[in-house]
């Protein structure tokens, strides 16, 4: 019976998050009816607008034994799960968002960024 606790107690903060993010978007939604929502909604967007978030870009993963990752040395190379021109996961806060690709950043061809080619859309909760 533990176990079964144990197994539904991550399901809750995803929960809760997608409870938060329909409740601040219903909000949201109501601030922009009223009539001097214009005034008010920059205020609360600038608010909002500024929660820090944490973006990850998963290029790939892969498992291997401790002995294996003991062993790797400046040059090894590491095969991920993904193949090139496969698309790489969006993931903000922990949860996957959004997929794309990889490209060269047109301002700075030093450096590479994502082109987002889809977006996963969010599960509602019951």
């Amino acid at each position: 019976m533990a176990k079964t606790k144990v197994e539904a107690e991550p399901d809750q903060p995803d929960e809760q998050l997608d409870r938060a993010i329909e409740e601040l978007r219903g909000v949201l939604r109501e601030e922009e009816k009223r009539p001097d929502a214009a005034l008010q909604s920059g205020a609360n967007s600038s608010i909002i607008m500024t929660i820090p978030v944490d973006v990850q870009i998963i290029l790939g993963s892969t498992e291997m034994p401790v002995s294996e990752l003991m062993a790797l040395q400046k040059g090894s190379t590491v095969a991920l799960n993904r193949r090139i021109g496969e698309p790489v996961d969006v993931v903000v806060n922990g949860r996957k968002i959004a997929r794309g690709e990889i490209t060269v950043l047109e301002s700075d061809p030093t450096r590479f960024g994502i082109r987002l080619t889809e977006i996963i859309a969010a599960t509602k909760s019951a």
